[in-house]
């Protein structure tokens, strides 16, 4: 089948999913796992190649693409902001973190997940501590590391139930502080962090200009080149580290940081990323597995609780703001966006940006303790 005919497809797929995620219906699911769904469908109706085949195009996206996605959103991580996070919000968010880890072992081991899962449960189980720490950029990061990319039914069960989880727990983080306050309340802290700082980093009205893209793009190959240059010299390094670091590094600089388009081409290579994840995705063999689907939503729903009875457990004892758990809390498990909608809906202005920016501080580390994690339990 023809790369441009196949490379058209994925980008029509792609538009598909963005349109959709603006109405109602479709909202709540978003454009990553509708990219994944649509794809599935045009793949398994036979409109474009499946898994069964080998296809140069898929295979430019998996070893180009995918780590440039990792690369543009990394850069976004200026470190030296967490300062106006306060030192409460890092503390709750790393707290939250090693709940998350906690979350991940035990709940592997619960559910047996060497023979529930198979022999790639531990690249699993870095993938959820790196999203529940971080935030999607590192559930694809350690997914392309260990390969589990290329086991689409796995990787889209893996992607239902971390959508359905994180969901919920946006609810919950909604209602729990409310009702905890009302039994227990707690001494409102006060961030001091302003409106024009948050704007400042979450401006998506960007005017991109060529030498942005062309600098971007400079950096991105490079990166790639550079990481794989490392991974060959020094043997068990693995590559997404290496360029992980070298786009934290850059990130530091506020001429890198601030340059336009980033976030835009970053959101691009993951959609066509997800989308051939979605081609690899067998649609028979996942509905007639539907017991890796539940088995997988059984432990996410174990670990968040793990981390939930850590972050708030450990919060009530430090008579901490519940407001200020749960935005800590949903900062882990649903990333930099979701704690800043969990603060706009509870009122919270002050707290909008220590959310996005503890957040940021998850993409930063996630990946790291992801493939650590794996390791660990590999």
């Amino acid at each position: 089948m023809n790369s441009l005919y196949i490379l058209t497809i994925l980008c029509a797929n792609v538009v598909l999913a963005e349109w959709l995620a603006k109405y109602r219906f479709f909202k709540s699911m978003g454009a990553a796992l509708i990219v994944i769904i649509t794809t599935a469908i045009t793949a398994n109706v036979g409109l474009i190649p499946s898994s069964s085949a080998q296809v140069p195009v898929y295979d430019g996206i998996f070893s180009y693409l995918a780590p440039l996605s990792i690369f543009f959103l990394m850069l976004k991580a200026n470190l030296r902001s967490l300062r106006k996070a306060g030192g409460a919000m890092v503390s709750l968010f790393l707290t939250g973190s090693v709940g998350t880890i906690l979350g991940v072992v035990l709940s592997m081991k619960l559910f047996d997940a060497e023979h529930t899962i198979g022999s790639l449960h531990y690249a699993i189980a870095g993938m959820f501590t790196g999203t529940y720490i971080g935030g999607s950029v590192n559930f694809n990061a350690v997914a392309l590391h260990y390969g589990v990319s290329k086991d689409g039914t796995l990787f889209a069960a893996a992607t239902a139930a971390d959508n359905i989880i994180t969901a919920l727990w946006m609810i919950a983080t909604l209602l729990v502080p409310q009702l905890l306050d009302r039994y227990y309340p707690r001494k409102k802290q006060q961030s001091t962090a302003s409106e024009k700082e948050l704007n400042e980093h979450l401006n998506d009205n960007e005017s991109v200009n060529p030498m942005d893209v062309a600098l971007l793009l400079g950096l991105g190959i490079f990166s790639i080149y550079l990481s794989q240059l490392v991974a060959s010299t020094f043997k068990g390094v693995p590559a997404v580290l290496v360029q992980t670091t070298f786009a934290l590094a850059l990130a530091q600089f506020p001429a890198v940081n601030r340059l336009p388009g980033s976030r835009m081409l970053g959101l691009l290579c993951v959609y066509l990323f997800l989308a051939v994840i979605g081609a690899y995705c067998d649609i028979p063999a996942l509905i007639h597995d539907g017991r890796l689907a539940f088995t997988l939503l059984g432990i996410i729903t174990v670990l968040v609780l793990i981390h939930a009875t850590v972050v708030f457990g450990i919060g009530a004892l430090l008579k901490q703001d519940w407001d200020m758990l749960g935005i800590a809390s949903q900062a882990n498990i649903g990333g930099a966006s979701s704690a800043l909608a969990l603060a706009r809906s509870i009122n919270r202005t002050d707290l909008q940006l220590p959310a996005v920016l503890v957040g940021v501080l998850g993409n930063a580390i996630g990946t790291y303790l992801g493939i650590w994690v794996a390791e660990w339990l590999r």
